[in-house]
């Protein structure tokens, strides 16, 4: 068990705290989660860097934070938006207000030190797959050796093979069968491998699994944090996905509002159109 202590906190990001999430590797051999990079260099005036070299790998998801620890807190979306705006026409690597190119510098969290990264900045980094690959192995076995048990049998309790996102429980089979009748509204409810953390389901980004925030007017399309960083939106209008919704829910509703509104008159229309058809056949 010590070991394991020890393996975990050789895993986790000195930026975070969390369990590695797409580490790049820094030219003093530390590593860094790629979110957290990409903040550090934005809370120190450099624009984001996209990394050209971005293999994907199954180890890069949501699911590699560690279960023991809290989700992460992203970047103030109105922190974001300044340093965004603020370097519009530049190019990765660039300092705000700079007239030539130099490089970007990184200060390490790990050996405290100032790393040299180039005028590329995040984008001279590699992603470190090997350490991507330790994290998802060290996280499946953390998650096997902590079995999650049925809640509602009576001792002594089964290990759970299911979970309900809308009962925010885990059951195992016969129990999932009692509490989920055949006939009634939990019937419908979908089983979920069994977790003790329930999160409602939300719009996940295709790109990089994760949960979607924002929505660019621009691309009308629906962007997840990572996305939001990236340079193609660096001029785009982008609001909270709440804003958005509403406000195109009451576009929708006034365009319904004048359909049916208008509904009476096409219908006459339609039926003129027909009788003069016919007329015409005659």
């Amino acid at each position: 068990q010590t070991s394991m202590k020890n393996m975990e906190r050789e895993l986790v990001c000195p930026v975070c705290k969390e369990m590695y999430k797409q580490p790049l590797a820094l030219p003093c051999t530390h590593n860094v989660c790629h979110v957290c990079a990409s903040e550090v260099l934005l809370q120190h005036g450099h624009l984001y860097c996209d990394p050209t070299s971005e293999p994907t790998s199954p180890a890069a998801t949501p699911s590699t934070r560690s279960p023991r620890l809290g989700r992460r807190a992203v970047p103030k979306p109105d922190r974001l938006d300044r340093l965004l705006k603020s370097g519009f026409g530049t190019y990765p690597g660039r300092k705000r207000g700079a007239v030539h190119p130099q490089t970007v510098s990184f200060p390490c969290p790990a050996c405290q030190r100032d790393v040299d990264l180039g005028e590329r900045g995040l984008g001279s980094l590699f992603r470190n797959l090997t350490l991507e690959r330790v994290v998802e192995r060290y996280r499946q076995t953390i998650n096997i050796s902590a079995a999650i048990m049925c809640q509602f049998c009576k001792p002594p309790q089964l290990e759970a093979t299911k979970g309900c996102t809308e009962c925010k429980s885990s059951f195992c089979n016969e129990c999932f069968k009692l509490y989920h009748p055949w006939g009634t509204q939990k019937a419908q409810h979908e089983p979920t491998p069994p977790t003790l953390t329930f999160r409602p389901k939300g719009l996940m980004c295709p790109e990089h699994k994760e949960e979607v925030t924002h929505y660019c007017k621009t691309c009308q399309r629906l962007v997840c944090q990572l996305c939001r960083v990236r340079r193609t939106h660096t001029s785009h209008k982008i609001t909270p996905v709440l804003s958005a919704y509403q406000a195109l829910r009451e576009k929708l509703t006034k365009s319904l509002a004048y359909i049916l509104s208008s509904q009476d008159m096409v219908q006459t229309q339609i039926a003129e159109l027909e009788e003069t058809v016919k007329h015409t056949e005659v």
